[in-house]
């Protein structure tokens, strides 16, 4: 039974196929002419409704679409053809009649299920739905909605429900929903004079042509006055041109609104639109794109001009037309691509002194005594074995290669760069809060709160569930069981009726949700401890290597023994990584859904953090490792650690981890950025894209049939459901834990960032344009959980940068050398200073090495990289006093280091304003103009109140009715024309 308009039948003709509803339209306020319900009856392509963005009218516009699944007789399929107005009464009682002939016994109930046939089950299921769906069209209809459907497209399998929201039902809901609309007033926006307003206009003058070409763009002198939509208000809005004063965002979003809140009541339990999308009574729900972007003939539309502007690799170059991009995608996404663009703006100062920073350190490689030492051809220091057995004694000099490279990383501009960097991410923060200020001014925003969500159905289910628990405990008796059986069906709506009532008041409570607490808490560890086992298992991994290619006839394999090791884990480590993303991402959303959050946004905030710990563990544990443990948990030669008893824990290289450091992160980093962030998000959406149309084309479309042009419906039906801006925050907030955790071992960081987030703006753009569905406009006055995230990780990054300067570099024991143990104050001798002795007579049984003459002669010292006494002196092997001296300088630079970067982290916080000066002038400006606004309006009802009054001829008791009478007359007539609209 279709429900896009109400109907009666008459009595004793239940079975007869009669045009007893024609005139039904009328109940939606359209009367249709004799014409266009011929061709309705007939139906062809009609080109009238531009392509399914219109009704069949073609003057009411599609606001919404919902799809379910159409069972249909394979053998009428080639007979009948497309329309795009189906859901008129003559078919509908047609469609109706034909299901009652064939009929011949009534519904099977539920409970004779397991007696029916496989057939006759899915016919019940299928019936169960399609009345489900009439239920909620119906109630749809009563919310004021306009319903049109489309069973015979081109799109086989599948039915559209077309919706349209009236002007009546859109003032309501702007209303209810508190929408701010530019009202007829307006205003000039002052623009600031001064030194700094001529250095503005010099700057705009010269990124003139870097701006991209759309009116939403351009700085306006003027700004219309903007207030809470009301309809007893309407005089101060244009409403001119009432098909355009709210947009397609605004109309999608009202619609949803109403689809949120409506419910079907008449089943066991209430269901919403997500229930009913979850159940599979509808199969998608989405809002309509305006138009093609590309093709011959296609008429200019915000989507082509975004897809020309914006989602063009040709215009990388270019500023985003954000004003655009909300106008289309609402204010969440707008904000969103807001944030990206000036998180890669600020990325391009960090670039430039991080490759300042790089080149330093190439410059001044030849010059790094430290270096010179190592690689000087004279140096005949002789070091212990690396690895036990397989590995023999070596030069010191055969290190010069990495020594010189990890120069590149491990200089005194790092420590500038740390620092740098760490203000860098204060200013980021600083700046952005300015900048979302700003947006919130221009997007009608400011004093905008987020009101509560409507419950999700899950937790409305898992509330009703309670409720019919309780409700038998309290209600049901042992002499009732008897009549239960006999009576199921009354007594279950009984109790789904009490469930109802009970729901208003019954909540989840911590010890509802005590079950669901503890398997989160127990499967966040479990993941966690299996990083953590992983990285062990990849430590395993270059231990065994490093000793097997030892053990290799081959001169070049073994002299590239670190190289291989360190690139072939890197790259394990990235597989895994990449992998351990996934399944972190379905674990999580797994144990929120076990939570049962209260609302949409408690459902997000809740998921976003789960994945975040996860993922941020997943991405940074190898890189933890290599920058603070290891070669930290080794021992010494003839008293190692080992692990299993057989594996010898790996050490650093001489010029320490930070070269092995930064190999990790760049592989780990662009191996995510270009696998993970561009490669998937542009081949995945395109593949299920391409499935989606071979499915639909093997269910044997007509050959003339495929060449036609698909409705705006159906090809957004094959588009990729929006899943949500989470994914696309959380790859930027990986990153920029890239760039700011470990900066100081990896300055070329922000570069490899800058150049990602250039193509990433346009690939996200071009996805949202050309790949996805159009998301439903969300209204958001700022980023949310994400800007706390961006805090924490700032912060962190400085302790952590501290740490890596002072524990994993050589910066603060060439400090301690200078100032304290050298000769001439400068570095010469440090290399010396940092190796002490071992005698080889002291190695334990069986790890000494099996060619103690690979060198050519016999070795009866060798050297290794530690603090400690000589085998002669009376304590030997023991820690010297050289290590502890070093140890306390460490902890000093993190302590002194940690609180001077936060302290002028804190005065970068306060000195920058959160609301620009010009900002807050203007809203207090607007503020003044609404209180003018409403004063002169309440002059103007006075007087219109005092001429309406006679003027001496009645008392003051007949002075009351006409003042009552006026007031009520616009207020009438505003309520009749909004009624006849």
């Amino acid at each position: 039974m279709q429900r896009s308009e109400r109907s009666t039948h008459i009595p004793g003709k239940e079975k007869e196929v009669d045009i007893i509803n024609i005139k039904g339209i009328e109940d939606i306020g359209y009367v249709q002419p004799d014409s266009i319900l011929l061709n309705s009856i007939i139906p062809e392509e009609n080109t009238g409704c531009q392509h399914g963005l219109y009704f069949q009218d073609g003057e009411r516009r599609v606001d919404y679409i919902l799809t379910y699944h159409v069972k249909k007789p394979s053998s009428s399929r080639s007979n009948r053809q497309s329309s795009c107005f189906t859901d008129n009464a003559f078919t509908r009682t047609l469609r109706r009649g034909t299901a009652r002939l064939g009929r011949t016994t009534p519904q099977q109930p539920r409970s004779d299920l397991e007696l029916a046939s496989p057939d006759q089950t899915v016919d019940y299921h299928e019936d169960d739905k399609r009345f489900r769906r009439e239920e909620f069209e119906g109630n749809l209809t009563d919310m004021g909605l306009e319903l049109e459907k489309d069973e015979d497209t081109k799109t086989p399998g599948v039915g559209f429900v077309k919706i349209h929201a009236p002007w009546h039902v859109l003032c309501r809901e702007a209303e209810f929903m508190k929408l701010k609309m530019p009202t007829k007033k307006v205003y000039e926006v002052k623009q600031s004079t001064g030194f700094g307003a001529k250095i503005h206009t010099l700057l705009k003058k010269a990124t003139e042509p870097l701006h991209p070409n759309v009116e939403e763009n351009r700085i306006h002198d003027v700004k219309h006055l903007s207030y809470a939509f009301s309809r007893e208000k309407q005089h101060l809005f244009d409403l001119s041109d009432r098909d355009s004063f709210f947009d397609s965002k605004t109309r999608s979003s009202i619609v949803f609104e109403i689809l949120k809140r409506t419910k079907c009541t008449k089943a066991k339990y209430s269901m919403g639109i997500t229930s009913l999308l979850g159940h599979g009574v509808y199969t998608a729900a989405y809002p309509l794109h305006d138009g093609d972007v590309d093709g011959e003939n296609v008429e200019p539309n915000d989507r082509k001009l975004l897809y020309e502007e914006w989602a063009s690799y040709s215009v990388f170059y270019k500023y985003q037309p954000i004003g655009l991009v909300r106008k289309y995608f609402g204010e969440k996404i707008g904000l969103y691509f807001a944030w990206l663009g000036l998180y890669t703006q600020m990325l391009i100062p960090a670039s430039l002194v991080g490759v300042i920073v790089f080149l330093y350190g190439c410059a001044t490689v030849d010059d790094n005594i430290p270096s010179m030492e190592i690689c000087h051809p004279k140096n005949n220091i002789t070091m212990c074995p690396l690895c036990d057995r397989a590995c023999s004694y070596w030069k010191l000099k055969e290190a010069c290669g990495t020594a010189r490279a990890s120069h590149l990383f491990d200089n005194p501009a790092t420590v500038f760069f740390s620092i740098f960097m760490a203000l860098w991410a204060a200013m980021f923060m600083e700046h952005w809060k300015r900048r979302q200020m700003r947006l919130n001014y221009e997007w009608d925003l400011t004093g905008f709160e987020e009101e509560e969500d409507h419950p999700r159905a899950e937790y409305e289910f898992r509330v009703m569930q309670k409720s019919l628990k309780k409700d038998h405990s309290s209600v049901k008796k042992p002499t009732e069981i008897g009549e239960e059986t006999t009576n199921k069906w009354k007594q279950t709506v009984q109790s789904a009726m009490a469930g109802l009532k009970l729901t208003e008041k019954e909540k989840l409570t911590c010890r509802d949700r005590f079950p669901a607490y503890m398997t989160n808490v127990v499967m966040m560890l479990l993941m966690i401890g299996v990083t953590f086992a992983i990285v062990f298992g990849v430590i395993l991994y270059r231990i065994s290597t490093n000793a097997a290619l030892h053990l290799s006839n081959n001169p070049t394999t073994r002299s590239n023994v670190r190289l291989t090791v360190k690139t072939t884990a890197a790259i394990i480590n990235l597989v895994v990584i990449l992998i351990l993303d996934e399944v972190y991402a379905a674990v999580a959303r797994w144990l929120t859904v076990l939570e049962v959050p209260k609302t949409d946004k408690s459902f997000e905030e809740r998921l976003i953090f789960k994945t975040f710990i996860l993922k941020f563990v997943n991405a940074f544990t190898p890189i933890i490792y290599i920058a603070f443990f290891r070669g930290r948990l080794v021992g010494r030669p003839g008293s190692y650690l080992y692990v299993f008893e057989s594996y010898r824990m790996e050490e650093c290289a001489h010029g320490g981890c930070l070269m092995e450091l930064c190999i990790q992160l760049s592989i780990t980093m662009l191996g995510k950025q270009l696998i993970q962030n561009n490669l998937f998000e542009i081949g995945v959406p395109k593949l299920k894209k391409l499935i989606r149309y071979i499915k639909s084309k093997r269910r044997s479309f007509q050959e003339e049939e495929r060449e036609k042009k698909l409705q705006r419906y159906e090809t957004d039906h094959f588009l990729e459901p929006f899943a949500g801006l989470t994914p696309e925050y959380m790859e930027m907030i990986i990153q920029f834990g890239f760039v700011t955790l470990f900066v100081a071992s990896f300055p070329l960081a922000p570069l490899f960032a800058l150049l990602n987030n250039i193509i990433e703006i346009r690939l996200d753009a071009k996805k949202f344009v050309a790949e996805l569905r159009r998301p439903v406009a969300a209204r958001a006055k700022d980023i949310g959980i994400w800007y706390n995230l961006l805090r924490g990780v700032a912060k962190v990054a400085v302790i952590i940068n501290a740490f890596v300067i002072s524990f994993t570099s050589d910066f603060i024991p060439r400090l301690v050398y200078q100032y304290m143990y050298s000769q001439d104050g400068s570095m010469h001798g440090f290399v010396n200073h940092t190796l002490s002795f071992f005698n080889v007579s002291d190695f334990q049984e069986g790890k000494e090495p099996m060619d103690p003459m690979h060198l050519g002669y016999q070795v009866e010292m060798c050297r290794y990289k530690d603090y400690r006494e000589p085998p002669w002196s009376n304590t030997p092997y023991v820690i010297s006093k050289e290590f502890w001296a070093v140890l306390a300088a460490r902890l000093a630079f993190v302590i002194v280091f940690q609180n001077v970067v936060m302290l002028m982290s804190d005065i970068v916080d306060w000195l920058i304003p959160d609301i620009p000066k010009d900002i807050s002038i203007q809203i207090h400006k607007e503020k003044i103009l609404m209180v003018d606004l409403f004063m002169k309006e309440e002059q103007g009802k006075r007087q219109f109140i005092e001429s309406m009054t006679p003027a001496g001829g009645k008392d003051n008791r007949n002075n009351h009715t006409p003042i009552a009478r006026s007031r009520s007359i616009p207020h009438t007539r505003s309520h009749t024309h909004a009624n006849n609209f």
